[in-house]
Parts: structure tokens; sequence; C-alpha cells
């Protein structure tokens, strides 16, 4: 989260390690065969946005645990492009067929006579939707970024040796209709590497060995996902399925009206109300509460559960999952920039804003910045995490019912921690993996999954730790400690927490403080529309009403319904003068 803050901690005590050839078996392991593999781009260049490296500091690893490595400066570099899974057909879900239908109507509305300049504060995937479809409709957006660090909660930065970390582990969904049709508008379909349809779970009792769910292509939603869940019989008994299938009853027979009334209540407490064993919960849905909103099943609202579900279930490839092919803010930020750009709007760095100042009337005069600058247009959008827009909230609007409401929507702290280990781990997928450990939710070997990570010697593993609360202040390494002690269960032939098999290279974290809203009961109608009681302002974000809640598809479509609101006021928001003019002509 952009500006509640970011620490990273850099451990090295190596730049470089012997290269070892990468086997063709091992190859086969991660789904690249010697007919799929070529020697072709490997690490990408571009921007850099080194001036976030100053907001951490470097760890060096005792003499003790250093090791001998012998440079590779002058062996040739191997690179190896793995073919990914196919992109499913979404073309012709409903879902995506909706949202294709709100792209397309940004760019087929009525051309404005005069623009709107539309300030927008935040440069996450919110505000970029936002400024992307107000662009499409012929209005100039502003955005303001206060970092140097395009992506908010999706950002990513690159350390001295070129490698980069992330704020979190990101996965795009088949079921994110609004985030495909944005991959599709901007041309960049190919920036996502699809992953089989599988969901893939450690277990914990047998530790190295994992558990899958594996939809079959050829079946239709939802029998695809039931037979998944009948198949696997390592975590769930058959006694277990028929009493979790008797307690989704009334929600797949209430539909969307019972799902909503789950807000009250949270995940444990529903399943126990329903029957259900606290195994099932235990076993799946830990691992999926923590992979959703980063808390436990005892504190994260029902609702959100039964709208995945729904979405997976609903949807055949809802559930298939694929990773951007490398660091968010240049594969996927940049060409909404791009885009921005190209109709005239404007992306600006660096503008953190200090203070939102109001007219005599209480509606937005402008927005300062800490530079002193003041920036003015016809319209203002705030398309930061609620806990910024609360600390800049006037005094004046704080007792109106839409934004007094935000108080109690507050953001889940979150780590994402990052390793880059002296070989290459064998006991990993080519996917994204469930840990089922109570300090990390998920986890990802990106050497293997990301094309601009990849490394055919050495692994680097992306875990989110979550929950977070209690470890969000802790030191670095504390958390690296606690999980290394972790990733020996996950390892346990290849990991150990003293360093004594799989060496540490060096590490990054990420501490979000306050990262997407914690999905609670009782926040649902907390939520606000995207057009407040102010003239001419509005929000966008994750947290804002829209039916997929903190996700990226819930920031680009609370983007997306923000813009249409701005685009219906365009009349009522378009400068007196203008309005004059636009009422003479009529007459």
């Amino acid at each position: 989260m952009a500006q509640f803050g970011h620490v990273s901690a850099v451990s090295l005590n190596s730049q470089n390690s012997t290269a070892n050839v990468w086997s063709l078996q091992s190859a086969r392991r991660h789904g690249c065969t010697a007919s799929r593999c070529g020697s072709t781009v490997g690490q990408t260049g571009g921007l850099s946005f080194t001036g976030s490296d100053a907001m951490g500091h470097k760890l060096r690893i005792p003499a003790a645990r250093a090791f001998t490595t012998r440079s590779n400066r002058d062996a040739s570099v191997l690179k190896v492009v793995c073919i990914d899974y196919p992109r499913p057909e979404l073309e012709n879900t409903v879902n995506y067929l909706e949202a294709a239908y709100l792209s397309s109507s940004f760019r087929t509305s009525p051309r404005p006579n005069k623009s709107l300049q539309v300030v927008i504060a935040g440069a996450g995937l919110a505000g970029l939707s936002t400024a992307k479809y107000l662009a499409d409709a012929g209005h100039k957006p502003i955005l303001l970024e206060a970092r140097d660090v395009l992506g908010g909660k999706v950002a990513a930065w690159k350390d001295d040796e070129g490698d980069w970390y992330e704020t979190g582990l990101h996965i795009f969904f088949g079921a994110y209709p609004n985030v495909q049709n944005l991959f599709g508008e901007l041309g960049i379909n190919d920036r996502l590497q699809w992953k089989e349809h599988s969901m893939i779970f450690t277990m914990p009792n047998k530790p190295g060995e994992f558990s899958r769910f594996d939809f079959p292509e050829i079946l239709p939603a939802p029998i695809n996902g039931i037979l998944a869940i009948l198949k696997n019989n390592e975590m769930l008994t058959w006694p277990d399925k028929v009493k979790f299938a008797i307690g989704l009853l009334p929600a797949i027979i209430g539909g969307q009206s019972y799902v909503e009334a789950q807000d009250g209540i949270t995940v444990k407490d529903w399943m126990r109300k329903q029957g259900v064993p606290d195994r099932v919960t235990d076993e799946v849905f830990i691992a999926m509460s923590k992979a959703l909103n980063f808390i436990n099943p005892d504190e994260l609202s029902m609702q959100c559960v039964l709208i995945a579900l729904n979405r997976f279930l609903q949807e055949k490839h809802g559930s298939k999952m694929a990773f951007l092919d490398g660091n968010p803010p240049e594969r996927l930020c940049m060409p909404i920039v791009d885009h921005i750009e190209s109709r005239g709007g404007q992306v600006r760095l660096n503008s953190r804003i200090q203070k939102i100042e109001l007219n005599e009337d209480g509606s937005v005069k402008s927005f300062i910045l800490n530079d002193g600058n003041v920036i003015e247009g016809d319209a203002y959008v705030f398309a930061t995490p609620v806990d910024i827009l609360k600390l800049l909230l006037p005094e004046d609007w704080k007792k109106m019912q839409y934004f007094s409401k935000l108080e109690k929507l507050v953001g889940v702290p979150v780590i994402n921690v990052h390793i880059w280990f002296d070989r290459k781990l064998k006991n990993t997928y080519d996917h994204l993996l469930f840990s089922r450990s109570p300090l990390l939710s998920v986890y990802a070997d990106m050497s293997v999954t990301c094309k601009e990570y990849y490394n055919p010697n050495q692994s680097m593993l992306e875990l989110v730790f979550a929950p977070a609360e209690e470890w969000i202040s802790r030191s670095n390494e504390e958390i690296i400690e606690a999980t290394m002690k972790e990733l020996a269960k996950l390892f346990p032939d290849e990991i150990s927490a003293d360093q004594s098999k799989a060496k540490i290279l060096k590490y990054h974290i990420v501490k979000t403080p306050r990262s997407v809203y914690k999905t609670t009961p009782g926040t649902e109608p907390c939520r606000p529309l995207q057009k407040s009681p102010i003239k001419g302002f509005y929000l966008a974000g994750d947290y804002t009403k829209q039916k997929y809640l903190a996700s990226m598809e819930g920031a680009v479509l609370s983007g997306k319904l923000c813009a249409q609101a701005i685009v219906k006021d365009s009349e009522m928001l378009a400068p007196k003068e203008q309005r004059e003019l636009a009422e003479a002509t009529v007459a």
C-alpha cells in the first residue's frame, strides 16, 4: 500500500553462483520439454524505480553462514522459456461479456464538447482503471501517485542486482472478467502465463507432500469443480464431503440474496451452524481464508468465501490461475499509463497529496501537494486505500453518514517475503501453492512460474506471510527465521532452519501495515458507492461497492464504475460557462 509504508530488507553474501545445466528431467517436471523450450529472451530491461530503495536497508548474513561460490561471469548464460498452458476460452462467459459491454460504453459514449479535467489520487489498479476509462470516454485524467512507483498494492521494486521484489504474490484468475478485458484492450493477453487447472495444497501431516484438486478440462462447470472435490480423498473424507455439500445447499438454493445475508457471520461460525465438521475448515478453509483476505476463518466474513466459491464453481475456468510474466509496474501498469497518455491524460509520480482544499459550499476546490503545488480540476477522485482517505478527509465531511461509515473499514496487515536460495529446489510446482502453514498463506517458486524471474539454477520463493497482525512490527531477522522454520516443514529434504541444507543468498521483506480492507462480519454495509454526496468528488478502490470484494478484479471494476459515474455526471460537472454555451446552442 503506497502511503502507509514500505520496509525492505536485503541480505547478501554473493552476487553470482556456479551455473549448472538444467536437466531435461527437471525440465519435464516443471512442464517444459525439449520441444517446448527454447533459448529466447530472459529478463527484460526497462523502467526502474530506484528511488524506492532508499526506504529500506541492507543486512548481511554472518560470515559463519557464508559459502564459497565462483563467478559465472565468463560462462554463457542459459536462458530457457517454458510455454505455458493455452489461454482459456473466457470470451463467451456471461461475466466477461458484461465486463466487455461496460468497457465499450466508454469508447462509444458521446464525445464531450470540452473534456473534463479529472484529478485522481493514487496510481494503483483502481486509479489506473479510472483514468484509463475516463480517457476512453474523451476526458483528460491527471493521475497523481505519492510514491515513485506505479501499482499501489501491485507495486514492485528492482534491487541493486536487477532482481525484482513485489508488494504481494499476485494471481490472475479466469473469474476476473474486468481484468481479463483490460489485458485484451491493452493488447497484452500474452503477458499472462496460464497454469494447469488445479489447486495444490501442502500436507502438514506429511511434510514434503502435496494434495491436488484437479479440474477436468473436458467437463463444464460446476461438474468439473464437483469432480475435483470428489476425487480428492487426502484432505476430505467422504462423510466430510457429504456434510459440506449439505451445508452448502442453502447457498445454492438461495442464490445471491442468501450470499449477501451471510456478511454478518464468520466462516468458522457458519460452518458449525451448517453442521460442517471443523475438519473441513481446518483442511481447506484456513488456507482459503488467508488467500482471500490474509486472515483466519474465525475472522473472515462467510460472504467473502461464498462469493469466491460461486465464481469458481459457476464458471468453467473461474478458478484457473495465471501469473504475470514479469514485474507488475512494467508489464501491467506501464501499458495502462501509455494508453492514458496517448489520449491526452497525465500520470505524475512523486505527487503526494497533503490536503483536500474545499470551496465555501463544501465541494473540492483543489488537491494541495506536499511540495506546495495546487492541482485543480472539474472533478476529483480518491483511489487510494481507505486508510489514506480517512487520514485526509476534511473535518466538515466526517459527520456525513457516507464518510462516517468508513471508520469500520480498516486495512489488513500483510508481509511479502522473497528468498533467493543457492540451489534449485526440487519439491515444488510451476503453480501457486497453498501452504496450510500457521504463518504462511500461499507461495510460489517464481524462478519457475514467471518468465522474467526465471532461473534454471537457483530458486526464488515468494511467500505471503499471513496473518501478519502480530508480526508486522517485528524485525526482518525474526520474520526470516520464522519463515525458514516453516519452509523446513515444506521442504524437509532440501531446507533446514539453520541453513545446513539450502542457503540463503539474499532476501527482501515487504511490509504493508494496511493492505486490502479487512472483510470481517458487518463491513459490507459500510462500503461506499463510487459517487459521493459531495458534488464532483468520487471514490475508487476495492473497498468501494462492487461484487468482487478485496481483489485486483475489485479494484479494476471499482475504477470502471467510478469512471461511469463521472461520465454520467459530465454535463453537471462541466464549467459554468461551458454549460451556458451548451444551453444557448440548444436554444
